[in-house]
């Protein structure tokens, strides 16, 4: 799939490349890349909590560029920005998740590779730099084992544990739209008959159906405490929000973790990521780097997340967006200058403060304003 424009056409932003993808995406496709649950109202609160904080800057501080690049758990990226787990890249593109690795490596940056995936980690890993590996706790704990057994050999550097899914949240325009993956796609880490998805049924979707027989809806910290005992890799818990359990994680081995609620797809009215995420760095002091994703289109939504204590951030629908429009180098336009949002980064930084490495600005929070 691929998109023809002319120069005035090419995308200059995230939210052009989200229009960009709606135009050419399936109603069906385009509904699970970017819908949420419910109402959707959690979805809108990721991007309307940008609007409430305001950048208070400093001046004549003798400032004469600024670097995006930081480490994140010890690894060298070349920006604050990592790619979040997300599945299925194959609906958008045919070469899915090989194509948003080779992104993320030309980038400097690290890609979380779901086990929703459409291609197996390790043909992923054969294409990617510095990867993660993102595991669902699935019922049958020797898959479990299984799948953080081939993480760690196929070169993941950190095992991203979602744990905001005991059940899949409402996401009404899957049902509407009977989402199922096309022929002959599967999710490939899980491929084997019990495990091959996903066929709509009479009413639904697919994916709730099969989220409900193979996912563990009863996961407790045990479960990350068990995870932390049979694998070296840092353990990295995604989908907190609240700040007890933020310390609980760090209690239960936790090396860092990832505020989200999801991308509002899964509790909808949940607090959005931006607003949990002060609490948070309040809660867990210097036990651990601070990570969150939700909703993040400009390089000033990176710098207000930096600003308020987190140490990168994660996209992961614009990938998706890049491969529905631009095929293959969509994802790379997603992640270089044209999406802006690496150079909107330097900018606000250079605007705002004269730290040459990430700044501390100092951001004040807006009400009705």
């Amino acid at each position: 799939m691929s998109m023809v424009a002319g120069p005035t056409d090419l995308p200059i932003n995230l939210h052009d490349y989200e229009a960009a993808a709606r135009e050419l995406l399936s109603p069906m496709m385009h509904g699970f890349v970017s819908g949420g649950a419910g109402d959707e109202i959690t979805l809108r609160a990721n991007r309307t909590a940008f609007d409430r904080w305001r950048f208070l800057p400093r001046v004549l501080r003798g400032l004469s560029q600024a670097s995006t690049a930081t480490t994140v758990l010890g690894q060298e990226v070349s920006m604050p920005i990592l790619l979040s787990p997300s599945g299925l890249h194959r609906v958008a593109h045919d070469e899915g998740e090989k194509a948003t690795a080779r992104a993320a490596k030309a980038a400097g940056t690290i890609y979380t590779v779901s086990t929703a995936a459409t291609y197996t980690m390790e043909e992923i890993a054969q294409e990617a730099g510095a990867w993660w590996f993102q595991l669902y706790i699935m019922l049958d704990r020797g898959l479990t084992r299984t799948l953080v057994e081939r993480a760690e050999a196929a070169g993941a550097s950190a095992l991203v544990v979602t744990v905001d899914v005991p059940v899949l949240g409402r996401r009404e325009t899957d049902e509407r739209n009977r989402f199922e993956l096309p022929p002959g796609m599967t999710v490939a880490n899980l491929r084997s008959p019990e495990h091959d998805l996903m066929v709509a049924g009479e009413k639904g979707s697919a994916l709730s159906s099969y989220v409900g027989t193979a996912w563990d809806p009863e996961i407790t910290w045990d479960d990350l405490d068990w995870l932390a005992s049979i694998s070296s890799l840092p353990v990295i818990p995604k989908g907190i929000l609240h700040p007890d359990d933020a310390r609980l994680a760090f209690e239960h081995g936790a090396s860092s973790l990832i505020v989200s609620n999801h991308g509002g797809r899964q509790l909808d009215s949940a607090i959005a990521s931006l607003d949990a995420l002060p609490a948070i760095v309040e809660a867990v002091g210097d036990r651990g780097e601070i990570l969150v994703d939700g909703g993040f289109r400009r390089g000033t939504d990176v710098l207000k997340a930096l600003a308020l204590g987190a140490k990168a951030v994660l996209v992961g629908r614009p990938p998706l967006w890049g491969l529905g429009a631009f095929g293959a180098p969509g994802v790379q336009k997603v992640l270089d200058a044209a999406a802006t949002v690496p150079e909107e980064t330097r900018k606000a930084m250079a605007i705002g403060e004269s730290r040459r490495r990430l700044v501390e600005a100092e951001v004040r929070e807006t009400r009705g304003q």
